[in-house]
């Protein structure tokens, strides 16, 4: 099993003056879940390099066993410290791909060409497609074969509405994810704030928030051994 994990490169939340980027347990959990079952990774990003990383996301309170492992494993912060770019990334070398979240791909990875790109090639070759939080973001402009987006009629999930008001971003971000999926057509739902909730639709695995991160690469995971 090859799997692609694409990470943001965008560091500035807004005009706050604060910083953003990936979430660091919604990259570390799935991570381990599928090198634990023997998948080979590959870690990109638009720009390559050295992903910005969420601040928040370094919090005591945002700690869970897989950051904690993270923040050990001095192989794996090297391997995401040297992301491939994005653009010289190709679908035939992988089998699935899985977007982490973090607020930073409503900025980036939402309108990243490659990206976009590459998402649609994974759908249209049949491999699963996996995204948490606010990694959904990179599906908003992702068309399926008949020019339609990829979205319409699909049943998903990612931060709601109640969480980015709950975290006061709702004036930063550039949009609000749960409306912006829904304006594209998707059959939106979502479970209680901050609890684990997933949907599967065929290939497309989204997950509410970063609590569940772990059932969408368990869910990756056995997409995948089908």
């Amino acid at each position: 099993m090859k799997v692609l994990i694409v990470l943001t490169s965008h560091s500035a939340l807004g005009n706050t003056g604060e910083k953003t980027g990936f979430w660091i347990e919604e990259f570390a959990t799935p991570y381990y879940v599928l090198a634990d079952a023997g998948a080979e990774i590959t870690i990109a990003s638009p720009k390559g390099g050295q992903p910005p990383v969420d601040p928040k996301s370094e919090s005591a309170d945002a700690q869970t066993p897989s950051t904690e492992r993270f923040f050990k494993d001095n192989e794996l912060i090297d391997k995401v410290a040297h992301t491939l770019q994005l653009s010289e990334v190709r679908c035939n070398d992988y089998d699935a791909v899985f977007y982490p979240g973090g607020h930073g791909p409503l900025w980036d990875l939402a309108t990243d060409k490659s990206s976009i790109k590459l998402i649609e090639e994974f759908y249209n070759h049949k491999k699963p497609i996996a995204f948490v939080c606010h990694a959904p973001a990179a599906l908003i402009n992702a068309k399926a074969e008949n020019g339609q987006p990829l979205i319409k009629g699909k049943q998903l999930t990612s931060f709601s509405n109640t969480e980015e008001e709950a975290v006061q971003l709702t004036n930063v971000v550039p949009f609000l994810l749960e409306d912006e999926l829904k304006k594209n057509g998707a059959l939106y739902t979502k479970g209680k704030d901050w609890s684990s909730y997933v949907k599967q639709d065929g290939l497309l695995i989204t997950g509410q928030n970063p609590a569940s991160s772990e059932a969408v690469a368990q869910l990756l995971l056995e997409t995948l051994k089908k």
